[in-house]
Order: structure tokens, then sequence, then C-alpha cells
């Protein structure tokens, strides 16, 4: 480290600034998106809670899911939605690295999760006598609690390797959060090897969870294959409609983050929109939409109020 450069403590968030003419349009759109995010994943996570008919493992892995995407958008929306406003876009070196700790192993913990759910059906439609014994309410658990230890460890490794260094100026991190990216690219020391290698983690990691749910699907495939009757595969597609619909968008917007060429900080900004705001936000709909068990669970739930108005 030059003796002339200063060590940095805090860190100013471009974010949308090159785009002074539609922050304020930019706050009421993705204002609106974080609350019906919100809605969405509350009320799965509520339904879960109140119904006893989806205290299963499948809709307690999907509870799980809305939990972990709900911490996952709150990790970085609400400072996001405060900056579109404010003139001071600062956020403390500290803070930051907490932003993308967190941001880090909520995104890890969600792929995990999605990879988990693709287990469950696995072994429900390929081994359904056992399924009871093989995937227990309790099993749920020690799975879900596993997902969040393996995405807060890879998180955490990554987010060591990038702040065990200094920061020097110019201290303009930009994107409109503390992406992994944007912050090693101010170290004061070569930081082309740190950057490789927690790419390197994240492509794996992604890479890695998706495959094993391409993997899980070609075992339900040929199973569903085998079946005679065309409204028994009916059913057994159905039953994944919804998982494999999120894992394409969910995985398809990450890839384009990830996977993509060296770009602009400005392009970053654009293209983790989709992955940041409108997979959260499309996610709890498209379960919640394309459920039966849901929609009836909130069905009952609107009748009891309704009857306990009257």
């Amino acid at each position: 480290m030059k003796i002339n450069q200063t060590i940095l403590k805090e860190f100013i968030l471009v974010g949308f600034s090159a785009y002074p003419h539609v922050q304020t349009f930019l706050f009421v759109v993705f204002f609106c998106l974080y609350l019906l995010t919100l809605a969405g994943n509350l009320t799965i996570m509520g339904l879960t809670w109140v119904d006893r008919s989806l205290h299963t493992p499948m809709y307690l892995f999907l509870s799980s899911l809305s939990f972990s995407e709900t911490c996952y958008t709150l990790s970085i929306i609400p400072k996001m939605l405060t900056d579109l406003l404010a003139k001071n876009r600062s956020i403390s070196v500290i803070d930051c690295s907490l932003q993308m700790c967190f941001f880090l192993g909520l995104g890890g913990t969600n792929c995990i999760i999605l990879t988990l759910m693709g287990y469950d059906r696995f072994l429900a439609i390929c081994n359904p006598l056992r399924y009871p014994l093989l995937m227990t309410n309790i099993i749920c658990g020690q799975l879900v609690a596993s997902a969040w230890a393996g995405g807060f460890f890879i998180s955490l490794i990554e987010t060591v390797l990038i702040f065990k260094s200094y920061f020097c100026k110019p201290n303009l991190v930009k994107h409109f959060f503390c992406h992994m990216r944007a912050v090693v690219r101010l170290s004061c020391e070569d930081s082309d090897l740190t950057e490789f290698i927690v790419t390197v983690i994240s492509v794996s990691g992604l890479l890695g969870t998706f495959l094993l749910i391409i993997l899980t699907y070609v075992f339900i495939l040929s199973t569903v294959l085998r079946i005679p009757s065309s409204e028994g595969k009916q059913k057994a597609f159905s039953t994944c409609a919804s998982h494999i619909t999120v894992v394409i968008i969910h995985f398809g917007f990450a890839s384009i983050v990830y996977l993509k060429p060296e770009a602009s900080g400005g392009d970053d900004t654009l293209i983790a929109i989709p992955y940041t705001v409108i997979t959260p936000f499309l996610s709890p709909m498209i379960f919640s939409l394309r459920n039966k068990d849901m929609k009836n669970a909130f069905k009952k739930i609107m009748e009891k109020t309704v009857a306990l108005d009257k």
C-alpha cells in the first residue's frame, strides 16, 4: 500500500445516480414490487403456519424459501430505496461487509433450498411408498438448517477474502448495493486473484446446485414416463410445475449476473435488477397462484374471517 493512499472507512453507492431524472419513478416501481414481494412471502409463511394440512415437507420447504427470500430482499432493497431519494449514499465499510455477507449467504441458501425442494419431489414421485419415512418434518427441518449453514459458510469465506485487505480512494461502488465485484476492485492491493477466487466459488455453487436439480428431474422424468395413465402423468408434472418455473427464473437471472463477461459498473447495476428485485417478486406469486392447496388454505382463512365478523 502506498503511503499517500488513505484507508477508506466508507463507500459511496453510485446506484442509479447516472439516471437522475427517473429516480423517483424507479423508487415508486421498486417500492411497489417490494411491498408485493413481502405480501406474497408473508402470505405463504402465514398460511403454512396456520393451516395444519400444509404441515408437510413440501410446504415447509416452501415456507423456508419464502422466509429466506424475505430476508434476502431486506438486506438490499430498503437501502436501495433510501438511496434513490437521498443525496448521501454512503455506507460504512463494516455495514458494506455485513450487507455483502447476508446477500451472498441468503442467495446461496435460496439455491440450496430450491435444490432440496427438487430432491423432495424426486422422493415423492420416484419413491412414493418410502417417502413418509425418507422425508419427515424433522428431516426437512434438518435439511433447511443445513441449507442456511452451507449458504452462510460459503458467504463468510467470500466476504473475508474480499474485506481482508484495505480499500483506497476512489470510494465509489458502481452498484446499488455492495456487490462483490464492485467492492473488490477498490482494494489497495492487486484484486485480480481475489476476484477470480470469489467468482469461482460463486459460479461453482450456482452451477453445482443447478446441476443437482437437473439430475433430480432426469430421474423424475424417467419415472413419470413409465406411469401408464395420462392422468397420473399430469398429476405428477403438476406438482413440479411451479418449482421448475421458479428454478428457471432464479438460475436464469443469476447466471446472467455471475456468468456474463466483465462489464462496466452501469451495466452491472441494470443487469442485477432482475436477480435482486424481480426474481423475489415472481417466486411467491408463482408458488401461490399455481398451487391449489395454497389457494384452498387462503379461501378457508377468508371464510373463517368473514364468519367471525358476522
